[in-house]
């Protein structure tokens, strides 16, 4: 899985050739993005107020890590390619936090240089604290070019004037600066293929033109090395927000040996983390046979954690004769679930339990079964009842609302999304029925 992986004060750029020496001149930068500092965690809080105060500061533990990071292993420089904040902040502690981090960078001689996102983008935000001299932010006016004499490093880029910009927005990136190394830093979506749009939309042919050296990007909070000739890197985002944004997170360290990248790696610095994982229960006919799976992945997962909060969303699936029992039980075993995870650690969370089971072919509750068992009267009665009909159909919208669109307005999808629940009716009153 890929996963995640250091500036001086800016003076006005020299085109000076380069020195010739007999030394080897090696540092390495952090390359992170989107921060979000103090974006809640989604799902948690709705669910248990006390599990969600044990995550509510993954975010700055993250970014406390990140700072320390970068002065233990003296990075030359920071890179953070966009939303350091989810959002014009409400309360003060949230900048005052960020200038108190950045300040032991300062402090540390380390330099720092930001472009703003479509999360903290200049016309959104409307409070601002002054910054230490060494961290310097890209006018969204235009995009401009930044130097360090120290390490002959030429950053360009540009920050978000509004939340949305235009097509030509990467077009306005400086030339290269031969004999320096050139680093571009956007905040982009590229071409949109991992779900999003509309955000500084390029091509990675588009940004190769510009003879860079490195592309630090951010947006996508998926961790990705998208490209290595020139290099074209998004870092992921500092810390998972939610279920969709399961497993390590972090940044990125480069390595520069006499002016060339020779090296790129993920660091990782999540103060909490998510996970989605499938259990197998093909076979099994006991439910504590199930339990104990839950046991082993929920143990598995905490050590991968090395002892951060975890919230784990399980989804059971494969064909057991169990199907129907499952489907009946899924709050009880949700509650055993938790249970487990609480025992495991006190902040190993069990989010979710999501079934994706069946029953064997040849062991589906034929209609006479489920005849004997009174479901099918049960379905019947149910169908032809009109408070019943109107609640379905309440129900219903309040899925339906919840779709993408294109699946939204597909009938095709309607059908599929009622069968299904037909289906689960089925077989949670036969459940239920038979024990």
């Amino acid at each position: 899985m890929d996963q995640l992986a250091r500036f001086r004060q800016a003076v006005p750029i020299r085109d000076l050739p380069r020195m010739e020496t007999s030394t080897i001149m090696r540092f390495s930068f952090i390359h992170a993005a989107d921060l979000h500092i103090d974006s809640p965690l989604a799902g948690l809080g709705l669910k248990d107020r006390a599990v969600a105060e044990r995550f509510a500061h993954a975010g700055r533990r993250a970014v406390e890590a990140l700072v320390s990071e970068a002065i233990d292993s003296k990075a030359a420089f920071l890179i953070i390619a966009g939303d350091v904040f989810d959002g014009d902040w409400r309360d003060v502690s949230t900048g005052l936090f960020f200038v108190r981090a950045i300040g032991a960078l300062h402090r540390a001689g380390i330099p720092t240089v930001i472009v703003k996102g479509n999360h903290d983008f200049e016309s959104g935000m409307s409070r601002s604290l002054p910054y230490p001299d060494s961290v310097k932010f890209f006018s969204s006016r235009k995009a401009e070019t930044i130097a360090l004499d120290a390490h002959r490093v030429a950053l360009h880029g540009r920050s978000f004037p509004t939340r949305l910009v235009l097509d030509n927005f990467v077009d306005s990136y400086p030339a290269r600066r031969e004999g320096w190394l050139n680093i571009g830093v956007l905040h982009t979506s590229l071409d949109g293929t991992r779900g999003h749009d509309g955000y500084a939309p390029c091509t990675v042919d588009d940004l190769r033109r510009f003879g860079y050296d490195y592309w630090a990007l951010g947006h996508v909070h998926a961790a990705e090395i998208v490209s290595r000739d020139p290099w074209v890197v998004y870092p992921g985002n500092l810390q998972g927000r939610s279920i969709r944004e399961t497993g390590p997170k972090g940044a990125m360290r480069v390595t520069v040996e006499d002016g060339r990248i020779v090296a790129v790696e993920p660091l990782v610095f999540d103060g909490a983390r998510w996970a989605h994982e499938s259990i197998d229960v093909s076979g099994l006919a006991q439910e504590s046979d199930v339990t104990d799976r839950i046991g082993a992945m929920l143990g598995e997962l905490h050590g991968r954690s090395e002892g951060r909060p975890l919230a784990v969303r399980l989804t059971l699936a494969g064909i057991t004769t169990m199907h129907n029992q499952l489907v009946a039980r899924r709050e009880f075993l949700l509650d055993e679930a938790r249970a487990i995870g609480f025992r495991i650690a006190g902040d190993c969370w069990v989010e979710q339990v999501k079934l994706a089971t069946s029953m064997p072919p040849r062991m589906a509750t034929p209609l006479s079964a489920a005849d004997s068992l009174g479901v099918e009267d049960l379905l019947s009665a149910a169908a032809d009842d009109p408070e019943f009909a109107a609640a379905l159909a309440e129900l219903m919208k309040t899925v339906s609302d919840k779709l993408p669109r294109d699946l939204r307005d597909d009938p095709a999808n309607q059908s599929e999304l009622l069968q299904k629940l037909a289906a689960d009716a089925r077989a949670y009153l036969t459940g239920e029925l038979a024990s």
